[in-house]
């Protein structure tokens, strides 16, 4: 069945180029005996209660009451790993298998695709007449893509007609159902019979013949390979792999097609899995290709199928996704397959989610999406627990058991200085002061004589007695406005070297300087993925205090720092190793004792906070006297230099566990685009700090007192409302 939504999402995405027969041979080997080793089976989900996991059990429990009245068969959360809630309906339990409709076009044809793209034998944009003969000198069928296929915009037909059962359809639609003997099987019809009705790539139409092809191009890929029908392949090399007992799952209507001397397994529909089965699939797709330590399917594959396709249409390859926010609900990286009946299979890694669905038809009185979205995504997304904030907003993490809330000094006492300027990222640096950039501005007073989109000062002395003066640096110096312009998003002095992450420079750039600001040089290499809006981690005076020899980078997991990220994204390199690309490596989650697990792929990163359509622009410091990590974080929306809100958000790790000092949807003046608590100004306490914001447009400056939890206070809105 088709997605929730129909709209145009353009997401570039990276492909795979095939290799060499040398590279292929060599790659089957490895896949045989050494890189695609069997998994032990013995891993298990573990139960837990759905508020210890961030879930509402009395929304959980109503939502199961509706689901069971609509012939629900199966229910399945799982929520950071974890089995939350779990129901059946009567007759039914966690072995039993379901059809699956349509979803196999993401449980088989995505899936399998990914594989052979993690192989690099087939790419999103080879010619699909490059693996079925018969279309290559067709002078528009040879223009079909891969891509095509898979996100339903091929421009083949679809073997339906009018909402008929598949048994009253007639012609070539009706004899692909049939599912008879070649020449006249599904495969072929779907080569030689189904009509195009557009320009491959001119339009959207869900096609289950293009589906089919996909299925014969990759299958037609695989020759040579240890694998060479989708049914084995998927049982080698992901069921079992992954502990999906044989029994528990089958595919392609139980039939094989041989056409053209290729074993063809139906990808459109003919899957019969357990939930359980079902969701090992989406936990694998959630860890982007890995499990349990064992990379699977490489993560830059997982990432092609399960994003939007640059298509028309909201189609990644075989499965749906979210990425262009159609579903103000749905977190934007949320991805699912789905089929007749609704049978769906949600995941949405930004939320650690896995949520899954059998039974029959949800509602005869409205259309296929619409039903899945009212009596399924929605009211699971409503379970979600977002804790109360105290002007009535949501905050993604519970209260902070170190600090009870923050008092603000009153607005009247804010500082205001270099009017018309902002950003403002700070670092403590080795002669006391602190050093800052500032962007769309002149600067402090004296004003520099021309606007500049990243320019570089100074602050000396401390509230409220600061001074600031501005540093002229040509080598760092940059102009433009807005997005044309490249800003400064974070600094850092370690070793006495000073530090400066660039955002809007397709992603961010560093650049350094050993002089206090006066010469600079800029890093050879950039992020290009992810990391758009980066931030350092700052200790104390000159990097003192630092809990090891890293250097942590915090970013919104978005390739620029003007979109929305539904999580933000943590990279480390040695603090010798800053200006040097490969000394990166980015955090992918917490193992089962709580450490951070680290890779070199960027690919493969994970998700340290999330908040979905809401991670944005953010610093983070250490307050020593409190040892916490005290992270800020700009809520996107709105005009932010006079109106709007933002978090400050604690943790005893820099990868968390994350709770919520202050969470505020509107603050009491604008909060700015940028805000920090610099280390310098924090008491020995850690009690007494000072909020740097780029409210009004300014660098301002205001108190803040940090309340621990313990301690009694006499202020009836410690968070300043």
């Amino acid at each position: 069945m088709r997605g929730f939504f129909l709209s145009k999402a353009v997401l570039p995405l990276c492909v795979i180029s095939a290799v060499g027969i040398d590279t292929l041979i060599l790659r089957s080997f490895c896949a045989a005996f050494t890189v695609h080793a069997a998994v032990s089976p013995e891993w298990d989900w573990t139960a837990a209660s759905p508020e210890i996991q961030g879930m509402i059990t009395s929304r959980l429990e109503s939502m199961w009451t509706d689901l069971e009245a609509r012939r629900t068969t199966a229910f399945l959360v799982i929520r950071n790993d974890q089995i939350v809630f779990e129901r059946f309906a009567t007759g039914h339990n966690r072995t039993t298998k379901h059809y699956t409709a349509s979803m196999a076009k993401a449980l088989v044809g995505g899936i399998s695709l990914a594989v052979a793209l993690s192989d690099g034998r087939i790419a999103l944009d080879d010619q699909a007449g490059k693996y079925v003969a018969q279309w290559a000198d067709d002078p528009v069928k040879s223009k079909i893509t891969i891509r095509q296929l898979g996100s339903h915009t091929s421009g083949l037909a679809d073997a339906e007609e009018n909402g008929l059962a598949h048994e009253k359809l007639t012609a070539w639609q009706g004899d692909f159902w049939k599912r008879l003997a070649p020449p006249n099987d599904p495969f072929t019809i779907s080569r030689d019979t189904t009509p195009l009705l557009f320009t491959p790539g001119g339009g959207f139409q869900y096609s289950n013949p293009g589906m089919a092809m996909l299925g014969y191009a990759v299958t037609a890929a695989l020759k040579n390979s240890a694998h060479r029908d989708l049914r084995g392949l998927l049982r080698e090399r992901v069921m079992r792999p992954i502990g999906v007992p044989d029994a528990q799952w089958s595919v392609g209507y139980e039939q094989t097609f041989n056409v053209d001397g290729l074993p063809l397994i139906a990808t459109w529909g003919g899957g019969s899995f357990t939930p359980r089965a079902t969701a090992r699939v989406g936990r694998l797709m959630l860890r982007k290709g890995n499990w349990e330590g064992e990379q699977l399917i490489a993560s830059s594959a997982v990432e092609q199928t399960t994003t939007d396709a640059s298509t028309p249409g909201t189609g990644a390859i075989g499965w749906w996704s979210n990425n262009d926010a159609s579903s103000e609900r749905l977190p934007k990286d949320a991805f699912w397959g789905a089929g007749a009946g609704h049978q769906v299979m949600l995941v949405v890694p930004s939320l650690l989610l896995i949520a899954v669905r059998n039974g029959e038809s949800l509602s005869s009185a409205t259309n296929f999406d619409a039903a899945l979205r009212e009596y399924f995504s929605h009211p699971l997304m409503k379970a979600v627990n977002h804790s109360a904030a105290p002007n009535g907003g949501s905050t993604p993490y519970p209260p902070s058991p170190v600090i009870k809330g923050i008092t603000w000094s009153p607005k009247e006492t804010i500082i205001r200085r270099a009017n018309g300027s902002d950003n403002w990222p700070l670092t403590w640096a080795d002669d006391d002061n602190l050093y800052t950039a500032y962007g769309d501005g002149n600067g402090f007073d004296p004003f520099v004589p021309e606007k500049l989109s990243l320019g570089l000062a100074k602050i000396i002395g401390a509230p409220p007695e600061l001074k600031g003066v501005n540093l002229r640096a040509l080598s760092l110096e940059q102009k433009g406005e807005g997005k044309s312009g490249e800003k400064a998003s974070g600094m850092l002095m370690v070793d006495s070297v000073l530090y400066l992450w660039a955002r809007n420079a397709a992603n961010a750039q560093l650049a350094w300087t050993s002089d206090h600001g006066a010469t600079w040089t800029w890093s050879d290499w950039k992020f290009t993925k992810s990391f758009g809006c980066p931030a350092f981690l700052n200790f104390g005076r000159n990097y003192a205090g630092a809990r090891d020899p890293f250097v942590y980078v915090f970013s919104p997991d978005a390739d620029s720092a003007y979109e929305r990220a539904d999580r933000m994204v943590l990279a480390r390199a040695p603090k010798q190793e800053i200006r040097h690309r490969q000394s990166y490596e980015f955090f992918q989650r917490l193992d089962a004792t709580g450490q951070p697990l680290w890779t070199r792929d960027i690919n493969e990163r994970g998700a340290v906070f999330s908040h979905a359509g809401k991670c944005y622009r953010s610093s983070i410091s250490y307050n020593a006297g409190l040892r916490r990590y005290l992270w800020c974080q700009t809520l996107p929306g709105g005009d932010a230099r006079f109106q709007g809100g933002f978090g400050i958000y604690d943790a005893p790790e820099p990868w968390g566990p994350w709770t919520t000092v202050f969470y505020t949807e509107k603050w009491d003046i604008g909060p700015g685009e940028s805000s920090s608590l610099p280390t310098k100004w924090m008491s020995p306490d850690g009690q007494t700090a000072y909020l740097v914001f780029s409210g009004d447009d300014c660098f301002s400056v205001r108190k803040a007192t940090l309340v621990p939890s313990g301690v009694a206070t006499t202020d009836k809105t410690p968070s300043g409302q």
